[in-house]
């Protein structure tokens, strides 16, 4: 398991979408799916995903449908990349 991966434990659900059970004790890294970096059992890099909790994590990956989360996978997303980068566990050099 990646560091990036395990960063997930413990965290709080950076997607938060309507449903969210605010619950760090579900929280996972979701992969954020773009057509160009995954496909069928295919995802895409680590630093390609969010703290989501397993509800959240539900309604990106199309299990339970929802309303168009596109704007706020863009969010968590910076969210989780700021978090990294704060921690040390991701460097922009």
């Amino acid at each position: 398991m990646s560091k990036l991966r395990k960063s997930a434990r413990g965290q709080n659900c950076t997607l938060r979408l309507t449903g969210c059970n605010y619950n760090p004790e579900t929280v996972v890294l979701a992969h954020i799916r773009i057509n160009r970096f995954c496909g069928i059992g295919i995802k895409p890099p680590d630093y390609m995903a969010c703290f989501a909790c397993s509800s959240c994590h539900d309604k990106i990956d199309g299990r339970v449908k929802g309303e168009d989360v596109h704007k706020d996978i863009l969010r968590a997303h910076f969210e989780t990349l700021q978090y990294w980068v704060d921690n040390g566990l991701l460097e922009i050099k």
